[in-house]
């Protein structure tokens, strides 16, 4: 059985990874510095790239469908 393929590709999947680490880093060290709640915004944009890293996972474990005929 074959795994059919996400809608994201290796380097868009990397990316994706890249930026989530980097927002979710982020969000602490601007909570500790910053005197207002702007840290918050870090949070949601790290919490949408997990959505979408999530949802290419689930697409990628779907099994591929076979369009030939048999």
């Amino acid at each position: 059985m074959h795994q059919a393929p996400g809608f994201l590709s290796a380097r868009q999947r990397r990316l994706a990874w890249l930026g989530f680490v980097l927002t979710a880093l982020q969000a602490p060290v601007s909570a500790r510095l910053l005197p207002d709640e702007s840290w918050l915004f870090s949070v949601c944009v790290a919490m949408m790239v997990a959505t979408v890293i999530l949802a290419d996972d689930a697409m990628r474990r779907r099994p591929a469908t076979d369009s030939s005929p048999e």
